[in-house]
């Protein structure tokens, strides 16, 4: 569990703003739920059979004995908080949300114990259009991260319930003609997950996995016609994407349609943003039928895929402007008075005014080092004239000038714009 330091944080909020800023202009409205929910939530949802409830869960009595786990995902959350609140009642639901997560495994490179995500979940769209609307709002989202060529969609479909359990049994078959070919893990999930061993990350499991039957074969009439119009409206829309018959969920909850936005540049953990449908966890968790899809994306992930391609901000220079510096004994009331009327006058410069004393030089270090454009100078000499000195920090051709206060905050916007021009 990482703390994220103040120089780290201005990539989170600029990736956590863009990103806002995109859901909403497609119509979703964010929620907000709590960390920590009833551990039967998880258990209903995501299987008690899975590895995130059998060992990943951070769960604990509290003090009425009752089972409470800190949340793994946000999906269950979403359609608990969704359902309680009556938001899916015969009407479409588009939501968002962010914040921390929880699972205990093996911390490394991208993924934490305490990790955080964005997500979307749409309720009460059934057909394949919504699925490619989210796939678009993702491809837009990399686009407008200049991230557009460091990402791929991966896609595949899952089918019906129906279809999938015809498929499990028939890999069923398949893998225990096999099985003393299966790692540890493999046979662990051959009794209680075996689609799970289609996502091994072991060679020797793949190569095996090579001869055996392909889900896309056990697809129904329905679940193929809504998987081959999803591909029809990619197409027409631009969206590259590769067909992985190996991609599967490892939430019980998924049908139909799964994705994944995958990189090549983080390692291992190339997967930046994975989601689809899941059409029944409504209905699962005690409500009316309900379609819905949705995804997750690793913000964790995204910062490091962000820093590889060198976008990173940079830190106090993107929020000060101006480093305000106070060269003059007792001087400090009448800085912060001035630094006031600036701020009502120009509400959106970032204006620091320099604290705790120290010499002209040593402040001026200050001002170079904070990353602002321009410093702002009150010395005895522009105390006394009602003046201010304005210097440039960054080479601009503005150098230096003193001038009335009134006229430099009349002028300050138009110097500023043609510094960052």
């Amino acid at each position: 569990m990482n703390d994220i330091l103040p120089a780290q944080t201005p990539i989170w909020q600029r990736l956590e703003a863009v990103a806002a800023a995109l859901f909403g202009s497609y119509g979703y409205s964010e929620i907000r739920f709590p960390i920590v929910e009833q551990t039967e939530l998880f258990k209903r949802s995501i299987g008690e059979v899975t590895d995130i409830v059998e060992k990943e869960m951070y769960t604990f009595p509290d003090r009425n004995n009752e089972s409470l786990t800190l949340r793994p995902e946000g999906t269950a959350c979403c359609v608990r908080a969704a359902e309680q609140h009556g938001l899916l009642r015969n009407q479409v639901q588009r939501l968002w949300y962010q914040g921390p997560m929880f699972r205990y495994e093996r911390p490394q490179k991208g993924r934490q114990r305490q990790f955080h995500q964005m997500g979307i979940e749409c309720f009460g769209l059934a057909g394949p259009a919504i699925d490619a609307e989210i796939l678009l709002l993702t491809q837009r989202l990399w686009r407008e991260l200049g991230l557009g060529e460091a990402v791929g969609l991966e896609l595949n479909s899952l089918g019906s319930a129906v279809d999938r359990q015809r498929y499990r049994q028939a890999l069923l078959d398949y893998l225990q003609q096999h099985r003393e070919q299966l790692d540890d893990d493999s046979q662990r999930r051959l009794l209680t997950n075996p689609l799970r061993i289609l996502d091994s990350k072991n060679p020797a499991i793949q190569e095996l996995l090579v001869a055996a039957p392909s889900l896309q074969d056990f697809l129904g009439a329905e679940a193929r016609a809504h998987f081959d119009t999803l591909r029809q409206l990619l197409d027409a829309a631009g969206v590259t994407y590769r067909l992985n018959p190996r991609l599967v969920r490892g939430l019980d909850y998924y049908n139909h349609t799964v994705f994944e936005w995958t990189t090549d540049k983080l390692g291992a953990q190339g997967t930046v943003c994975a989601g689809g449908r899941y059409d029944s966890l409504v209905e699962q968790l005690g409500g009316a039928p309900t379609p819905a899809v949705g995804f997750a994306l690793g913000i964790e992930r995204l910062v490091l895929l962000y820093e590889a391609h060198g976008k990173v901000p940079d830190g106090l220079g993107e929020l000060v402007d101006i480093y305000f510096v106070v060269a003059g004994d007792n001087l400090e009331g009448q800085a912060l008075v001035v630094a006031e009327v600036l701020r009502d006058a120009l509400p959106s410069v970032g204006l620091l005014v320099h604290s705790g004393g120290g010499s002209f030089k040593s402040q001026m270090k200050k001002a170079d080092k904070s990353g602002a454009s321009f410093a702002l100078i009150l010395g005895e000499d522009e105390a006394s004239a009602g003046a201010l000195t304005l210097k440039a920090l960054r080479g601009q051709a503005f150098g230096q000038q003193t001038m009335a206060s009134d006229e430099l905050i009349q002028l300050l916007p138009t110097i500023l714009a043609a510094a960052s021009n």
